[in-house]
């Protein structure tokens, strides 16, 4: 069985008439008698979208109850047991109901596909999942609702729906999209003229880009290798000089004459690495292109004008743009050049534009040399065994035959021999090859007769020196090989020591941008590393962070400088790094930004949580205004209406009951008051404790006053230490913990409180008989506004345990809920010992049970 069709009308926002496109097109369908029914559609209560279903046959739905509401959703059975030819599912990001047959509608597509069936289908550009972040960042809101790109892209035909932002905000405006109740907000929040424009140009970037897929495409499956010129696209060759910014600019002029055309900047490097294009250079060319719209791509090839060729028909350029010849005029017998070779193997399909510049003839620099990897000390140190080395070698070997013993030729030049090598190791090929030749020299003049002569007598001598010469260029060119690929492999695994360092600090978040700023400084031997950001282009620059003396200030002040983005910049100062380096550099830059961005995620998540604690505190206050408060002053107002009302005779025992009704609320007022007040400190940080060192048989006693005395059995042993705290915090904080033990603890069983010395810290403990607290309980007893079980709401507002905790803990103290042994709960206060009391008689203790 064939697969079925799929089209698909994408458009820019809601409103703009993807379902209307679609419903017209499945009346032109049944004009043309093509079998075509609606699955399903959301007409919105649109009036001229319901018109346009008069006339098509819709199937049924399915009705699926979810959380108490009846919702229907497309019945995929309903539509494969009628099978048409084609089916209309508008929506295609639409989430079905749990219970449905697939999460998503697309699946539900999918099947029909499948089944043979053509399917005709609608989806916002916002739904498509790539552009989830992009729609959110413009907008400020998260599509929920999202299709898969690639599930867009299989589509037979994609047809975008069209409209201008302001007809769009007209249409709004008449009412024809939303409810009114709905239109002032859509229009001021979501459908923005900015929003809309940003939107639509998502839509047509994202359509234009399918086109151009399905245009390479074809030209993939017919092998058309010619250039199409539907869309102009000007490759601009870079070669790193300082020539690069004209070329740029010219080809951004050349864009501007055509609309739609794309600049590609490119630069090849050959594949051994050796180049004389500057890294700055080359960072400040690819800033200037992207500012100007364009993209920067850097390719490898040993043959620059075919790699060159070669990637602008790759991107199917229409245009290349190269600078004129650096190269002096004797300089040309080496070749034509790139331009010419360029313009010679184009053909008719691209034209190629010679730019004249500043830098024209005036001669390229010198490629680095090999040798440049080995750095200065060890280069002299190869010149000099490579060229003192043989004359040395030359006087011991006289001195040795002038003392009767004579090596032989053949061991002699294996000497020589072994100084080329050790030359060829030491300061790499050129080096050598001065042994070779001087090393030669020596043998002719002093150990081939005639002696003292330039001249070989032996044709047997000749071949040996020739071979000598010709072993010595060879080892000393292997030798270096060997030495490059050695150093190209350490290069190598350093690299992939440092990128995997990278890449897990990136898994774990664990590398702050301070550590990771001075991992660069000590990886590249830096001075400093600085960290620069800017808000716009013409903005200062600014310093998120650095490491090191005298950072810079500007990414031009430094010696390297590594852009990350369009306002961002990794600084370095100390020395100039080589081209191979900046590769690994990117990455500590675009990590340095990773981690930069964590940081204020991370800063802006704890304001935001503290944002989110305060408005819970203040919604919790304001319940418990509404009804803790009132209460008590309903209590209040009751009975002093009742006092003066003249109705009724009251007797000495009903007016005395009424005025401790009175004093009672007043009593709670001031205690709830109070409690709402220690809250509102400790959450404004504005607690400061007085800390001094007291006695717990001072304060305990004090905390217990206006608590009945049956209620409470003190145990305070006299030779407890002194502890170092805040009085008046430890009275109140005692205060809560025993008053909110009390109201829990039965009638008949007091509420202990004991203290005893545990090395340098005091505990003071709270046991109640009461019903106890689960162990998942334990810790959000100690929130705010939190009663556990079915306390009572005339318990208190939950304030008493938490102003409690927040006291404790401004002494430097913890506060912690156990079981009792035999049930209920033992609050544990723990405190500082003062410094230098111990108890000396534990077994005297002052006990007082009421």
């Amino acid at each position: 069985m064939a697969r079925g069709r799929l089209r698909i009308y994408v458009g820019a926002a809601p409103g703009v008439g993807k379902t209307y496109a679609m419903l017209s097109e499945a009346h032109r369908r049944v004009e043309r008698g093509t079998d075509c029914v609606i699955g399903f559609v959301e007409h919105h209560d649109r009036p001229r979208t319901q018109v346009m279903l008069h006339g098509l046959e819709q199937l049924p739905r399915r009705e699926l109850a979810y959380r108490g509401t009846v919702f229907t959703e497309m019945d995929v059975d309903a539509v494969l047991r009628r099978r048409p030819a084609v089916a209309l599912v508008d929506e295609l990001a639409h989430t079905n109901v749990p219970g449905s047959r697939n999460t998503k509608r697309w699946q539900d597509v999918e099947e029909l596909l499948a089944a043979g069936i053509d399917v005709i289908s609608t989806v916002n550009i916002q739904h498509l999942e790539s552009l989830g972040d992009v729609v959110e960042s413009i907008t400020g809101v998260r599509q929920r609702e999202t299709v898969p790109d690639e599930v867009v892209r299989r589509a037979d035909q994609i047809e975008l729906v069209d409209m201008a932002p302001q007809a769009l905000r007209r249409r709004m405006a008449h009412g024809n999209i939303y409810q009114p109740d709905k239109i002032d907000a859509s229009l001021s929040n979501y459908f923005r003229l900015g929003n809309l424009t940003a939107l639509r140009e998502l839509a047509l970037l994202w359509v234009a880009d399918r086109v151009d897929e399905y245009l390479q495409q074809y030209r993939g499956e017919h092998n058309i290798r010619t250039t199409w010129q539907a869309r102009e696209r000007i490759v601009v060759g870079l070669t790193g000089g300082p020539e690069g910014r004209t070329l740029i600019r010219r080809a951004a002029r050349m864009a501007a004459k055509g609309s739609g055309s794309e600049i590609l900047a490119v630069y090849v490097a050959r594949s051994d690495g050796l180049t004389s294009a500057s890294p700055k250079e080359l960072a400040v060319q690819r800033t200037l292109v992207e500012d100007l719209g364009g993209t920067f791509h850097h390719v490898i090839g040993d043959d620059v004008p075919a790699a060159l060729l070669d990637f602008a028909r790759g991107v199917n350029a229409t245009q290349i743009v190269l600078g004129s010849s650096r190269r002096k005029t004797w300089q040309y017998v080496f070749g034509p050049g790139v331009g010419a070779t360029v313009a010679r193997e184009s053909g008719p399909d691209l034209d190629v534009h010679i730019v004249t510049h500043e830098e024209a003839a005036k001669g390229r620099g010198l490629p680095v040399a090999r040798g440049a990897r080995l750095g200065r000390s060890r280069i002299i140190a190869g010149w000099l065994v490579g060229i003192a080395g043989p004359l040395l070698l030359a006087l011991l070997l006289i001195r040795i035959q002038q003392g009767g013993t004579e090596l032989g030729l053949a061991n002699d030049m294996l000497l020589f021999l072994a100084l080329t090598v050790a030359a060829a190791l030491i300061g790499g090929l050129l080096p050598a090859l001065a042994s070779a030749a001087v090393g030669s020299l020596m043998l002719n003049y002093y150990f081939t007769p005639p002696f003292h002569l330039f001249t070989i007598a032996d044709p047997r001598n000749i071949v040996a020196i020739v071979i000598f010469v010709a072993v010595a260029i060879s080892v000393a060119s292997v030798v270096d090989l060997a030495a490059r690929r050695t150093h190209q492999a350490a290069r190598l695994r350093a690299e992939s020591e440092i990128l995997s360092f990278l890449a897990g600090s990136v898994l774990r978040g664990e590398t702050t941008l301070d550590a990771l700023l001075e991992r660069v400084r000590e990886t590249f031997g830096m001075e400093s590393v600085a960290l620069l950001e800017r808000s716009g282009d013409v903005e200062p620059w600014e310093c998120a962070g650095s490491v090191g003396p005298a950072p810079a200030a500007r990414p031009e002040d430094a010696d390297v400088d590594m852009p990350v983005g369009d306002h961002m910049a990794l600084a370095l100062s100390g020395r100039v790094l080589p081209a191979a380096d900046r590769r690994v550099l990117g990455a500590f830059a675009a990590q340095s930004a990773v981690v930069l961005d964590r940081q204020r995620l991370i800063d802006e998540a704890e304001e935001a949580r503290k944002l989110a604690e305060g408005n819970k505190i203040r919604t919790s206050l304001l319940a418990a205004v509404s009804h803790d408060l009132r209460t008590p002053l309903a209590g209040i107002k009751a009975a002093v209406t009742s006092l003066r009302s003249d109705d009724v005779d009251w007797s000495d025992e009903d007016r005395a009951e009424l005025l401790e009704g009175i004093e009672t609320g007043a009593d709670r007022l001031d205690h709830l008051v109070g409690n709402l007040l220690d809250m509102s400190r400790l959450q404004t940080g504005t607690v400061t404790p007085l800390i001094r060192d007291i006695d717990l048989d001072e304060v305990v006693p004090m905390a217990l006053v206006g608590i009945p005395e049956s209620a409470v059995g003190l145990d305070i042993p006299e030779t407890l230490p002194m502890v170092r705290v805040d009085k008046g915090l430890l009275e109140r904080a005692v205060a809560n913990i025993v008053e909110n033990a009390a109201k829990y603890s039965p009638d008949a069983s007091p509420v202990m409180v004991s203290a005893s010395a545990l090395g340098d810290r005091v505990e003071l403990r709270v046991a109640d008989r009461g019903r106890g607290v689960p162990d998942e309980v334990k810790e959000r007893i100690f929130e705010p506004f939190q009663r556990y079980g079915d306390a009572p709401r005339g318990a208190g507002a939950g304030l008493g345990l938490a102003v409690a905790r927040g006291f404790v803990e401004a002494m430097d103290g913890c506060l912690a809920a156990e079981d009792t042994p035999g049930g209920g709960l033992t609050m544990v206060l723990t405190l500082r010992a003062a410094p230098g009391g111990t108890p000396v008689a534990p077994e005297l203790s002052v006990r007082t049970t009421g």
